[in-house]
């Protein structure tokens, strides 16, 4: 069986929803990543910020990122799963709420990310085709 552990890119960072998103984009820049799970003050997961938020949701509306946290970014129900979960619950989990990243959650802790790029390298091309379908069609 293949879980989540086996197909997600290990040593995920958080980003405390305090930081600022001029900080978030750095260090987006540093681990070459385009999304950040968002934890709260107890480490848990309160949301994910990509870089498209930070330029739409706030460069684009006239925001500062300098004055924005990444707390103020997070909407929404944070979706996640455990890092023993079968691929086929990984792929319902981001194919059922249209999400093209993933963290992986071990322990009640972040231990990695599931993107397309991992999904791409470990999928069949019939159900990255699904994938696929489900997650860029339009509703």
């Amino acid at each position: 069986m293949t879980t989540a552990a086996d197909i997600m890119h290990p040593g995920a960072r958080w980003i405390p929803a305090h930081e600022t998103l001029d900080r978030a984009a750095q260090l987006m820049r540093e681990l070459d990543v385009g999304a950040l799970p968002i934890s709260d003050e107890n480490e848990r997961l309160c949301g994910i910020l990509t870089d498209r938020d930070i330029v739409i949701g706030c460069v684009a509306m006239g925001h500062d990122p300098a004055r924005t946290t990444a707390g103020d970014m997070a909407q929404g129900t944070p979706r996640w799963v455990e890092a023993d979960a079968d691929v086929s619950q990984v792929l319902g989990e981001m194919q059922g709420h249209r999400i093209r990243r993933l963290p992986v959650i071990q322990d009640k802790r972040l231990v990695g990310m599931i993107s397309e790029a991992d999904l791409a390298g470990h999928l069949s091309e019939e159900q990255l085709a699904g994938w696929v379908e489900s997650v860029y069609a339009r509703a």
